[in-house]
Formats: structure tokens, sequence, C-alpha cells
């Protein structure tokens, strides 16, 4: 699906005087940077500066580590954006200059929890893979797992290079223990899929409330930064446009 690079949101950063804002989008297990490639364009032309944080997807230690490498580069106020499991890993980063937080399919655990609690939460959906380590402790997505769950809407063709370029996830992602979350602290929105397959929906919503999150339930499957880009660029933009225009509004107020 190619995106168009006009939005009906009608978001301009110019209406935003005096922000310098960047929106760092992470991914999530089995996937790499280039799953957010119909996205970042769009930002972009938006006025947005919009980057891609690479993640080892080694431990969730490892992974918010890279994050923090990755912001400590840019300048200014910080929008951090996680697709599945990513959700752990922007939840856990502490920098102060995190404004925003926007779950797209994502993983929320809470203080204590890990990946998997909450990955299994709920019974997985019939087509959901069967999921294992190999020898090393990385988990590898079947075939049939990007066919019938991941992104089901996909092309056939995105789904094998999705299958190609697959990066697996450790074990020790999903079982450490996660920190004091940054949710707590800062407004967050959150995509609910309810087409996903991989993530039950009850969960996606479950997290939604428990985090006090503006949720925005749409009907796409657990990726659609690949299958329906336009409409996480509008989760962004009215997420983004919202936050700060308060922040602005109450700075004035005082």
């Amino acid at each position: 699906m190619v995106v168009s690079m006009e939005t009906s949101s009608g978001f301009d950063i110019k209406h935003m005087p005096d922000r310098k804002i960047t929106v760092v989008l992470v991914h999530g297990a089995w996937a790499e940077c280039a799953s957010w490639n119909q996205v970042l364009p769009v930002l972009q032309k938006t006025g947005l500066r919009a980057v891609c944080a690479p993640i080892p997807l080694t431990s969730l230690s490892d992974d918010v580590n890279a994050l923090d490498r990755a912001v400590a580069r840019i300048e200014g106020d910080i929008v951090l954006v996680g697709h599945a499991y990513a959700g752990a890993v922007i939840g856990a980063t502490k920098n102060e200059r995190v404004k925003l937080l926007v779950y797209v399919a994502a993983l929320a655990p809470d203080e204590g929890e890990t990946v998997a609690h909450v990955f299994y939460r709920e019974a997985p959906h019939a087509k959901a893979p069967q999921l294992s380590p190999d020898a090393d402790g990385y988990i590898w997505m079947p075939a049939a797992g990007f066919k019938d769950a991941f992104a089901q809407d996909a092309s056939a063709e995105l789904k094998a290079m999705l299958e190609a370029t697959q990066r697996p996830i450790n074990v020790r992602c999903i079982q450490e223990k996660a920190p004091r979350p940054l949710w707590r602290d800062r407004p967050s929105w959150f995509l609910v899929a309810e087409n996903d397959r991989m993530i039950p929906v009850k969960t996606q919503h479950f997290e939604a409330v428990r985090m006090g999150a503006t949720a925005r339930t749409l009907a796409v499957d657990h990726s659609p930064m690949l299958t329906s880009p336009q409409s996480v660029v509008e989760v962004i933009h009215e997420a983004v446009r919202t936050t700060f225009h308060t922040e602005q509004e109450r700075r004035i107020a005082i």
C-alpha cells in the first residue's frame, strides 16, 4: 500500500511555534527499521523530524540502551512510537526530553512484569503462530506466522520480504522484568489493532485502560505501519497535536 504524502489530519508543525519535535520510531520483534518506511516520509513531509531507532532484540536492557543511545543524539522534544514488543522498550527509557509515548498494537508491561506475562495474558488467536526459541535462545517467526498473523493484510510479496529480512528476538527480551514504566509519568496514546492475531485485542484494551492512554481502535492487523500506514500517521499526528497544544496552552495560562 502506497501512502499519499497528503494526510487527512491536516497536521502542520508550523502551528506549534518554537518547538523542535522528533518522532523516534522503534520496531518490534521479527522486524527492522524498514518496517517504518511508509510512515517516516509522511511525518517528515509535515515538518516533524522522524527517525528510526534500531534495537538488537537481545534483551530488554540491551534494547533500552540502544534506544537511549539514539535519543541522546537528538535535540529538543521527543515522541517515542513503539510497535509490538517495542512498547516495553519505549516505556523503560528515562530520558527527560521524552514528552509523549505512542503505542502501536504494542505490549506495555508494568513495573515488575515481563513482556511474556502481558503477551500471554489472554488465550492466543486461533491463527497465532507457535513460537519457540532455537538452541541459542532466539525466536524466529515461521512463514505461516507472517502469512496468517503478523501481517495478514499485506501482499504476498511483502510477506515474503518480511520473512526473508526478519530479525529474531531473544527469549531474554520477554523474560526480563520491566522497570517503572514512563507511561506512568507521561501522556500516552494507544492504537488498538482490532484485527490483531498476535496480541489479543482484549489485552490491548486492558493495557490502554491501565495506562490511562488515549485509545484509537482501528480495523487493522498487527502491523498497521505496513498494511495501513496512513492510519498510523494520523494517530501520531493527533497525539502530537493534542499533547503539545495542551502543553503550550498550559504555559500561556501560567
